[in-house]
């Protein structure tokens, strides 16, 4: 059974208008909200602080790893 709600192609093309319309606005100043190159922006400095993160995680682990290592040769000696 298809759940999906069907529309006209008249209703998804005047839903695109309004949002597109509705970011030229914000764009301009004239709407509250994130212009274009804000949210652009805002994506890119995310995908930088997970990159980041990610790294920081790798870090610590071959930290830890390393620090190990290290009590498990003084212990040896």
């Amino acid at each position: 059974m298809d759940t999906s709600k069907r529309y006209s192609p008249e209703v998804r093309e005047r839903a695109v208008r309004m949002v597109f319309d509705h970011q030229a606005e914000r764009d301009q100043g004239l709407r509250e909200g994130l212009t274009t190159s804000e949210r652009e922006r805002l994506k890119a400095l995310e995908r930088e602080n997970r990159e980041l993160r990610r790294a920081n995680e790798i870090l610590k682990t071959a930290s830890a790893f390393f620090a190990q290592a290290e009590l498990d040769r003084k212990l040896k000696r």
